[in-house]
């Protein structure tokens, strides 16, 4: 009896899929897609349950430095040679995922959106004694690292900032469920509040930013 692949129920990290063997229905033509049309910001748009989680962790997966090649091996976008040799594993990448920012209050919801900020500063722990970083740079990271610096809006733009200094390469910034906060906000009565955070993480990080690739 052939082999069954395994279907990743629940599963939406495409490293996870890829390794332990998981059925994949390949979408890295999404891949050439956006670097044929590249622009600095695209927005996907779809209904929830679509695989956009999948899609953001496969675009991770292709971009960040330092990325495992062998997991697009036998997919469509490694038979794009020259786009794979000019892209795959060239870019600092800054990856978040809103999905938990959930709270019943501002207060709670704010909190829970630093978590995730302090998640993905921790990933990229290795700034804090970079040694292409000057003293300053490294103080800023540390203060970040451990919440002491009260500007979350700029939190973004900073990180970017120290990673194409560290690198000397522009950077990859990928933000899932970007809309829940704003959505459980209108529910929750402190909308108002959240778009004027949200405005301001956004336009620094994706409007203003000459970090961003």
């Amino acid at each position: 009896m052939a082999n069954t692949l395994k279907l990743p129920v629940g599963i939406e990290n495409f490293e996870e899929i890829r390794k332990l063997g998981f059925y994949y229905i390949d979408k890295t033509r999404l891949i050439e897609q956006l670097l044929q049309g590249w622009g600095k910001v695209t927005l996907f748009t779809r209904p929830r349950r679509f695989g956009k989680t999948l899609n953001m962790s496969m675009l991770k997966s292709f971009f960040e430095i330092g990325m495992d090649k062998s997991l697009f091996d036998g997919l469509y976008i490694s038979g794009n040679k020259v786009l794979c040799d000019e892209h795959m594993g060239k870019y600092p990448v800054i990856f978040l995922s809103f999905k938990g920012v959930d709270g019943l209050d501002f207060i709670t919801a704010r909190r829970m959106l630093c978590a995730i900020l302090k998640d993905e500063l921790d990933r990229h722990y290795y700034l804090k004694t970079s040694d292409v970083l000057t003293d300053e740079d490294r103080i800023l990271f540390t203060k970040m690292l451990h919440g002491q610096d009260d500007n979350i809006e700029d939190s973004i733009r900073m990180l970017s900032k120290l990673l194409y200094k560290h690198y000397g390469q522009k950077v990859v910034i990928l933000i899932d469920e970007y809309d829940v906060p704003l959505d459980k906000a209108f529910q929750n009565g402190y909308y108002k509040e959240m778009v004027s955070l949200i405005r301001g993480l956004f336009g620094q990080a994706l409007k203003t930013n000459e970090f961003l690739q």
